[in-house]
């Protein structure tokens, strides 16, 4: 993969237009079927590579135009899944919501590929590097009602193997960097050292491309902080896994770079920009934001990115974000 150093990315998702669906928190309503739904995704698609070109950015996203949530997606591929009669749950370590989720009804095997198809498609459309994003185990075990193993660690390892049978198939199709999305690792410590930590290693098993695990801090929009833990101890847990490198949240969660310190050579994506419905931050406070960052990374393995995925707020604040991340990567290469 070639990138420039302090290269600019996204976490993956952006708006949809409205044309395509409508969208409730982080779930989207398709608004046609069949053929016509599959050519509305593939202009959708095609609209996002291009505006993400024109922003400047130097590792693309398919948008995730495709996707009406962000695990379902994935797990509509997958064996011993009923994503139709599905049963309320707590996730996330909030007891004060429940959620519709999934039902795990039998063994979770990958019974077709997922996002290979996705991935291709963009790849039809842009020269640009593309980077694809998974559900992590732990999140997938946190975010569905498991009626068949009772036994959260040994879910977590066949939605593992899953994942390490769609990652293998990314990688045959060219995918410069696959993402696994852990936004549950950062609410169960203790889960990390139980299991997810080996259930990640399961789905690196093989795969020689670049990876990245994204520890989701804070969610677009207002309210308290989701989870009661920091990153310095979970990253301290993740430091033994195989994984290549860390996408980590900064704008929102007013984190100190300094813990970057302890990750050694890993690729940092480096969350510098407010996700939610904000106005666009000064380009002067993202630049000492990432600068920060630059006192423990080298310029060569950052990436700067907006904290989580920007499909919750509208088409033109997005590009807005992209833009500034852009002028802020050619102010810091110029030293």
């Amino acid at each position: 993969m070639n990138l420039p150093a302090i290269a600019t990315t996204t976490v993956g998702s952006f708006p949809r237009p409205n044309w395509l669906a409508e969208r409730e928190r982080s779930e989207v309503t398709f608004r046609l079927e069949g053929e016509l739904l599959r050519e509305a995704q593939d202009d959708a698609t095609i609209v996002i590579l291009h505006e993400q070109e024109r922003a400047g950015l130097d590792l693309l996203t398919d948008g995730e135009q495709r996707r009406p949530q962000f695990i379902n997606h994935v797990l509509g591929t997958f064996d011993g899944i009923d994503l139709v009669h599905r049963r309320d749950r707590a996730i996330r370590r909030r007891t004060d919501v429940e959620r519709p989720v999934p039902r795990v009804i039998g063994p979770i095997r990958r019974r077709e590929v997922a996002v290979v198809g996705d991935l291709l498609f963009a790849r039809g459309h842009t020269s640009m590097p593309i980077k694809m994003a998974v559900p992590g185990p732990m999140t997938v075990v946190d975010s569905t009602f498991d009626e068949y193993y009772h036994d959260e660690e040994r879910l977590a390892l066949d939605v593992a193997g899953a994942i390490n049978d769609e990652l293998l198939a990314l990688e045959a199709a060219g995918c410069e960097l696959a993402q696994i999305d852990e936004p549950a690792m950062t609410r169960w410590h203790e889960k990390v050292a139980a299991y997810g930590l080996k259930a990640l290693d399961r789905c690196l098993e093989g795969i020689a491309m670049p990876t990245i695990v994204h520890l989701c801090y804070g969610y677009p929009g207002s309210g308290k902080r989701q989870h009661e833990y920091e990153y310095p101890e979970l990253l301290e847990l993740l430091m033994k896994s195989r994984i290549g490198g860390f996408s980590l949240e900064f704008a929102r969660s007013g984190f100190d770079p300094a813990v970057l310190a302890i990750l050694q050579d890993r690729t940092i994506i480096f969350g510098c920009v407010d996700p939610g419905d904000t106005p666009p931050e000064p380009l002067e406070k993202v630049v000492a934001l990432a600068r920060r960052a630059l006192d423990y990374v080298e310029p060569e393995r950052l990436l700067l990115a907006p904290d989580c995925g920007l499909m919750t707020i509208d088409r033109d604040l997005a590009l807005a974000k992209c833009r500034l991340l852009a002028d802020a990567a050619r102010e810091l290469r110029k030293g």
